[in-house]
């Protein structure tokens, strides 16, 4: 797989690869503002699955789990520009722009928002990502202010075309300590640390531990490994997907790795039970 990335500054960025496809689990500690140049891009959270493709904006909530999976298609690279919305520049952005009271209406009005959010085709949306382009070449001659500017006029631009905005942007609210069983139901499929969980339900990674044990009178590794797997064995038995096309999806790193455990687990590769299902359905 060939990799290269460009940077204007730490939070733009422009990615690019060629290759078989490249998973990633994402917890963004910022939101993420991406344009999508080639390629196709799955993310997977809890509740929905998004695909993207050539020409799509969108913007990935921070502190939200998803898994994204990246394909080259067409003969062309998997490539996208990046751009990192901080919750210091943001902080910034909306003390000199709001009235702390409008601003504390905007984020009431607004519920905590968990899925990437797709924005329609706007001129001035895909003019500001796309003149991010040719700076992505000059590397240190690139005067330093430019990039501040411009993630300026994207949260701008972002406010303008979505009166949501101000209520998501602004909101620099923590996680706070909630329901574990039912996060960890919805959210098992994530390949993410424990400590990651333990943040994401308001826990330190001890109290993690105690609560899911008592939760689930099991260990947090051998839970979601066996959530992982009866995923993954329903993909491929009543949906008849290929492994290939499960193992990411089901939380597994690797393709050899899931086979491994799968066969573990029901005592045969998961080849064996799509070979299964195929010569039931081809049985007259």
């Amino acid at each position: 797989m060939e990799f290269e990335t460009k940077y204007i500054t730490a939070d733009i960025k422009l990615s690019e690869f060629n290759g078989k496809p490249f998973k990633t689990e994402v917890l963004f500690e910022h939101h993420i503002l991406v344009w999508f140049i080639s390629g196709e891009t799955k993310i997977v959270q809890a509740e929905t699955t998004a695909v993207f493709n050539t020409g799509d904006i969108f913007l990935i909530p921070r502190n939200q789990l998803a898994t994204v999976i990246m394909y080259p298609k067409d003969g062309h690279p998997h490539k996208a520009v990046a751009m990192h919305l901080t919750k210091e520049r943001l902080k910034d952005f909306f003390a000199r722009h709001n009235a702390p009271g409008k601003l504390q209406q905007a984020i009431g009005k607004v519920p905590p928002l968990k899925k990437v959010v797709r924005f329609p085709k706007h001129p001035l949306l895909e003019s500001c990502l796309a003149s991010l382009i040719p700076y992505f070449d000059l590397g240190e001659n690139l005067p330093p202010d430019i990039a501040a500017i411009k993630i300026e006029e994207a949260i701008s631009i972002l406010r303008s075309i979505d009166e949501k905005m101000d209520g998501l942007l602004a909101n620099f609210e923590e996680p706070g300590k909630i329901n574990l069983t039912d996060f960890m139901e919805r959210h098992y499929m994530f390949n993410m640390t424990l400590d990651r969980f333990g943040y994401l339900t308001g826990r330190s990674l001890a109290t993690f531990r105690r609560d899911f044990k008592k939760a689930f009178n099991t260990t947090p590794q051998k839970w979601l490994t066996e959530k992982r797997l009866k995923l993954a064995y329903h993909q491929i038995a009543e949906l008849q997907r290929k492994p290939i096309d499960v193992y990411l999806e089901a939380g597994f790193e690797n393709l050899s790795h899931f086979s491994f455990a799968f066969k573990n687990q029901f005592g045969y590769p998961p080849n064996t039970l799509l070979n299964k299902l195929t010569v039931s359905d081809k049985k007259p």
